[in-house]
């Protein structure tokens, strides 16, 4: 019986935190809170596709990295962004793997064709260095992480490929999503399976909680 409710269940967003929505169809709403307990104790992670989104300097990035500082790391993959500064000047962006390569995502002094307000994009490095982190055929790898889906990362197709090969897996994701924008920046937030957690600076330290607690079967041994 259990097996079959398992295969007639789509569930379309998870209610990590109370107030957001749970989507679902051809589900019976007095069923899931034993279905909610039950995926969270099989292991069943495949249902685990998280978008964070905020206004910038929420603290997407700060828990992002919270996050994956609790997590055995050898079973994560992905990158992270972060300010380049001189002084008290933002310069541009830096891109890091979690695996340890890290380089240049922006920049106001670089030549390229690629450009976002005032800062030219390395797209080229950027689809060489980080895309293959992102390849979902890696077996050992039980979580991607993108930090973020944003304008610059957006102009490369092969990167929006990426992800969205990621979120039809059945991998689990977390992912960072920049509050506005359109295109595969829009389309992302309504992809079929997806939790959008809105991030704020007062609500960032409970979501990042109940991140973790929801991936914890990943957590790190002590």
């Amino acid at each position: 019986m259990l097996k079959r409710m398992f295969l007639n269940i789509r569930i379309s967003s998870f209610n990590i935190v109370s107030g957001f929505e749970i989507r679902h169809s051809s589900f019976c709403s007095r069923c899931f809170p034993f279905v909610l307990q039950t995926l969270q104790y099989t292991g069943m992670s495949q249902y685990t596709k998280i978008l964070l989104t905020g206004l910038p300097s929420c603290g997407k990035t700060t828990a992002i990295m919270q996050i994956v500082s609790s997590l055995d790391q050898r079973r994560v993959a992905g990158f992270y962004t972060e300010e380049i500064r001189e002084g008290d000047k933002r310069k541009g962006f830096r891109w890091a793997r979690f695996d340890g390569p890290s380089g240049i995502l922006a920049h106001t002094d670089i030549k390229s064709p690629y450009k976002v307000g005032k800062y030219h994009v390395d797209l080229a490095d950027f689809e060489k260095s980080v895309l293959p982190i992102l390849d979902v055929k890696q077996a050992n790898i039980e979580l991607f992480i993108i930090d973020e889906i944003g304008k610059m990362e957006c102009l490369s197709r092969k990167f929006i490929a990426a992800v969205h090969e990621l979120l039809a897996s059945d991998k689990p994701v977390l992912a960072t999503v920049a509050q506005k924008g359109a295109g595969f920046i829009s389309e992302v937030k309504s992809y079929p399976d997806v939790t959008l957690l809105k991030l704020t600076s007062s609500n960032r330290d409970e979501v990042t909680s109940k991140v973790i607690q929801r991936l914890s079967f990943l957590k790190r041994s002590l």
